[in-house]
């Protein structure tokens, strides 16, 4: 998929753990591994605001399209 989820780095980047992420985005970590790892299919756009919130940072660092 040309679409990489930059979660990850993002997270270290800010020092944050899954669980700390997890609790400021009010999402299961369950569901944050899925996308931190790239499985995804999706993400709603309350998902992506509340992680740029969190993380305070643009879309544009979680999301990188790749040729």
């Amino acid at each position: 998929m040309p679409i990489v989820v930059n979660l990850d780095v993002m997270m270290a980047r800010r020092k944050m753990s899954l669980n700390e992420l997890s609790e400021k985005v009010n999402l299961t970590l369950s569901n944050l591994s899925v996308l931190k790892t790239g499985k995804a299919k999706a993400i709603r756009f309350s998902t992506l605001e509340a992680i740029c919130q969190a993380l305070n940072c643009q879309p544009g660092d979680i999301l990188e399209f790749v040729e």
